[in-house]
């Protein structure tokens, strides 16, 4: 019989830095409480009760005020409470992609290589013929002079036009993507969180585009009974709230924000775990959570159409199993002549950043 076998965890009191200890379990913490630090302070006091985390050296004030002078939480003026600062916030998405992806550095030009070559960025190892319209900065010197010598001879030295070699570049392929994430009630339904995985990778990839693609822009929006965008700093305390599944909403959202980017490639990452469920009529919503509602699979269906036409490329992640869900994604995919998955909670940041930086190698048109 297979199992597991807990036991209380004793932590070693020589181990790493103790303000780096408490403050990884710290930022943990504030994703739970939704970015509220008095109650995340609380819980870390609990544990530390309980599991012995700090000792006579290093006390929850010692911690506390650290917090405060490294310039991870501050005082609100107006009534003395903790507040996160932007720098909380960027450690929690750096954590995110350290945990999903392990650690990048920073690019320094910020753009995808891609597989056609051409008057690109990056230098590769093909050479080619000088033509009319190169750029003198891209001549391999080194091989021109060689064929030089070879053609001519090294006594009277003559370098001419054929002799010159050009070294190739990849062009580099700058891409809008818009993350949409599913916020309705399903999301934290039968036991299961599946909102927190989601906020994760959301915070992973928009870290990696702003440390590897700066010149990538990501935006990022919810659905749930509407879609609205979402900023990056509000996007560790995401909350789950009592709604439908308004996919068209978001869809419709998400293909007004990519007009508005200047980039050619654009995408749509979905991440949901349900069916639509939801429509906006006017002032009220046609809702209906039994089965497969045909008004508004197939409302959901034509934005996959208005997708494709426009050249939009739609990835689903679907966090379900069920095979009437699968059967609507596939029909949905095969309309945006897009890409779907079937992940798990544990495999959808593996999916989400393969398709990521594999999709950016080629023009998505």
């Amino acid at each position: 019989m297979q199992g597991h076998f807990f036991s209380k965890y004793i932590p070693d009191p020589g181990a790493g830095d103790p303000f780096q200890r408490l403050l990884d379990l710290f930022l943990q913490l504030m994703q739970y409480t939704n970015g509220d630090v008095a109650e995340a302070l609380d819980w870390l006091t609990q544990l530390d009760a309980q599991n012995n985390l700090t000792g006579e050296a290093y006390g929850m004030g010692n911690f506390i005020q650290d917090l405060k002078d490294k310039g991870y939480i501050k005082e609100n003026p107006l009534n003395g409470d903790f507040v996160p600062t932007g720098k909380t916030n960027q450690s929690i998405r750096k954590k995110s992609l350290e945990e999903i992806f392990g650690k990048l550095k920073k690019s320094p030009r910020g753009n995808h290589r891609t597989q056609v070559t051409g008057q690109g960025d990056e230098l590769n190892s093909d050479t080619r013929k000088f033509t009319f319209g190169d750029s003198i900065d891209q001549i391999d010197m080194t091989a021109s002079l060689h064929n030089a010598q070879v053609n001519h001879g090294i006594e009277h030295f003559n370098l001419t036009e054929s002799d010159l070699e050009i070294k190739e570049r990849d062009y580099n392929a700058q891409t809008s993507t818009v993350l949409m994430i599913d916020i309705s009630h399903s999301m934290i339904l039968y036991g299961e969180d599946r909102i927190t995985p989601a906020k994760k990778v959301a915070m992973a990839l928009a870290e990696l585009i702003k440390t590897k693609y700066p010149k990538d822009t990501l935006d990022i929006i919810v659905f749930g009974n509407d879609a609205w965008p979402v900023e990056l700093k509000d996007l560790p305390y995401l909350q789950v709230g009592p709604y439908h599944t308004n996919t068209y909403s978001g869809l419709e959202l998400a293909l007004d924000l990519l007009r508005k980017r200047r980039h050619a490639n654009k995408q749509i990452f979905m991440i949901t775990d349900g069916k639509p469920t939801c429509l906006k009529e006017g002032a009220g919503y046609y809702q209906n959570s039994f089965g497969l509602d045909k008004k508004i699979i197939n409302k959901t269906l034509t934005m996959a159409v208005q997708a494709r036409r426009v050249g939009v490329c739609i990835t689903t992640f679907m966090i379900a199993s069920d095979p009437y869900l699968q059967k609507f994604v596939r029909d949905f995919t095969k309309l945006n002549n897009g890409r779907a998955y079937y992940s798990s909670l544990n495999g959808l940041g593996n999916y989400i950043f393969e398709d990521f930086e594999k999709n950016r190698r080629k023009n998505l048109k």
